[in-house]
């Protein structure tokens, strides 16, 4: 291991903020988004908050829109109530998968194939994007909220890849999942990708973007994260790992229905350890109700109050996206 590596620093102005001054900011957008009930309360976590608010630079105002808008979201998609069956014919190429590996840090990580892309279904898509993101936070461990991406880009082409896909995939990500993402790895991206990431780029926080890493096969220097993230003898061949066992659907399928058993249970208003869910408004959950859209303005004009200076994104370094160790 890197002697480099260190306990990664969030963002930059959270190391300037007090354990106390933190709390007192998840308190207030807890007050300032109000009551929620069933699932959204389990979801308002103090652990989530504090998600929203380091993607949003510990601004209030700005994380407690943010918050909103994933609440409504989750309301509508219902993201944990989508299982393998629903997305299982999107799978069948191993274009997304979680592998039986973790890094050294236990962050779960996705496999990601641009060349077996086997759907022009943009809903398809993105729904089995989103039931492979909520499985992987399914199957992080207690003391981890984030994972890692393994982008395998051999056999690429521009065919794979659409900007609408890509547009939507990262509004989806960055507005409803932040903070999730440890760091993205590009392995051995071709010349021809390029423009596409000259293009696709802009679609990214820059925070977001600077944890997209790119590796290459025959580049010991970029070599050298791999060897720092993971354990190699446990990892793909394709990515310099010395497993060379194929994508089976049929064993994925099966692991998959297994997590999906664990789903109800997680979202379980007693069986979920890290929620402090708050009262109900009402018997029957709904955003409407607790956040309505005539409180908007009310709310965010409050949230003013409590804002805090500085950009919405920073830069992060490769040794920042790096957890210590967990012993």
């Amino acid at each position: 291991m890197s002697s480099g590596l260190q306990k990664p620093t969030l963002d930059g102005y959270e190391n300037s903020l007090p354990p106390d001054v933190q709390q007192g900011k998840i308190n207030e957008v807890k007050r300032l988004i109000g009551p929620q009930s069933g699932k959204l309360a389990l979801y308002c976590s103090d652990a989530s908050i504090s998600r929203y608010l380091r993607a949003r630079n510990w601004n209030v105002k700005k994380a407690v829109k943010m918050l909103k808008a994933t609440l409504k979201w989750r309301l509508e998609y219902k993201p944990e109530e989508i299982r393998w069956d629903d997305v299982g014919k999107e799978a069948e190429t191993g274009k997304i998968y979680r592998s039986t590996y973790k890094d050294k840090y236990g962050r779960p990580v996705l496999v990601m194939r641009p060349r077996c892309q086997n759907s022009k279904s943009i809903k398809g898509q993105i729904k089995y994007l989103v039931y492979c993101m909520e499985n992987a936070i399914l199957n992080l461990p207690p003391d981890q909220e984030q994972m890692v991406w393994l982008i395998d880009f051999h056999g690429f082409s521009l065919s794979n890849i659409s900007i609408k896909v890509t547009r939507e995939t990262a509004h989806v990500l960055q507005e409803h999942y932040p903070e999730r993402l440890g760091v993205a790895i590009l392995y051995d991206a071709p010349k021809i990708f390029e423009p596409f990431w000259t293009v696709a780029k802009p679609f990214l926080e820059p925070k977001t973007a600077n944890k997209v890493k790119f590796v290459y096969s025959n580049d010991p220097t970029t070599k050298k994260i791999m060897d720092e993230l993971f354990d190699m003898e446990l990892v793909e061949s394709a990515f310099g790992g010395k497993d060379d066992a194929d994508f089976d659907i049929t064993k994925y399928a099966e692991r998959m229905r297994e997590d999906d058993k664990k789903i109800p249970s997680f979202w379980k208003t007693d069986g979920y350890p890290n929620a402090t869910p708050q009262p109900a408004v009402i018997a029957s959950p709904s955003l409407e109700t607790t956040i309505s859209e005539s409180e908007s303005d009310e709310i965010e004009a409050q949230a003013e109050k409590s804002t805090s200076p500085g950009e919405e994104d920073d830069g992060t370094s490769l040794h920042e996206t790096l957890p210590a160790k967990h012993s």
